[in-house]
């Protein structure tokens, strides 16, 4: 499943996130929440980069929200640690849902610390529903995982 690099699938799409005072928790580690927080980092930067951005999400009044994510902690990050995030689009019906998946590794040691995998539905972002897929996201989001 690991490709050469240590990734679980090639060429993904990653950022690098430095852990902040804000991301630890009493356990004086990163907070299960923050890796929510970096994975909608990863994903909205790799939607941008297949050429869907925010902006044009908001402008058609179109976005595809979360809808499931099940994520497996693997270690813990640290404070003063960098990690990269990867992302991949492994599935998507090109009408309604697209699925991600993340692995998050320290960027010191390549050791993964966390994967997670979301699905997520297309929503009219005036109505709240779910709706078909507009063109340029079938388009942007194909599978780039296999």
């Amino acid at each position: 499943m690991s490709d050469a690099n240590g990734w679980d699938f090639p060429d993904p799409h990653v950022v690098t996130i430095d852990v902040q005072p804000g991301d630890i928790d009493e356990y004086d580690h990163v907070n299960n929440s923050v890796y929510l927080r970096w994975f909608d980092q990863a994903a909205w930067s790799h939607s941008a980069a297949l050429g869907v951005t925010a902006a044009q999400c908001v402008a058609m009044r179109r976005g595809m929200a979360a809808r499931r994510t099940e994520i497996d902690y693997l270690r813990a990050a640290v404070l003063g640690d960098r990690v990269h995030v990867g992302t991949w689009i492994v599935s998507t019906d090109g009408k309604l849902r697209v699925t991600r998946q993340f692995q998050v590794r320290h960027a010191q040691d390549g050791v993964t610390l966390a994967r997670a995998r979301t699905e997520y539905v297309c929503l009219n972002l005036d109505s709240g529903r779910a709706t078909r897929m507009p063109e340029p996201f079938r388009q942007a989001y194909v599978v780039t995982a296999r």
